[in-house]
């Protein structure tokens, strides 16, 4: 029963990574397509999560965790950088 759900969890998850990359590319605003690439991480590491589910390990959970930190770091200095012009003050 867990591989249906882990399948149909592949295959939401990419759905939303699709709809995210049109957002991505007809986003009307610069912050728009930040929100969406910041989204894309997020789905990415849910893709990393339902893998490592799906092969029964947990060597891909502490991938997710370290992705998740690069991700938030990036998220937070491209704001920075596009509020203020530089990201270290």
């Amino acid at each position: 029963m867990i591989d249906y759900a882990v399948m149909f969890g592949f295959f939401a998850v990419s759905v939303a990574l699709v709809l995210n990359l049109w957002r991505l590319l007809s986003g009307p605003s610069l912050m728009d397509r930040v929100l969406a690439i910041d989204t894309m991480v997020i789905n990415s590491i849910a893709l990393i999560i339902l893998f490592g589910i799906q092969q029964r390990t947990t060597v891909f959970f502490e991938s997710a965790l370290l992705f998740a930190m690069f991700g938030f770091i990036s998220t937070v200095a491209y704001c920075r950088f596009v509020l203020r012009g530089d990201v270290i003050e």
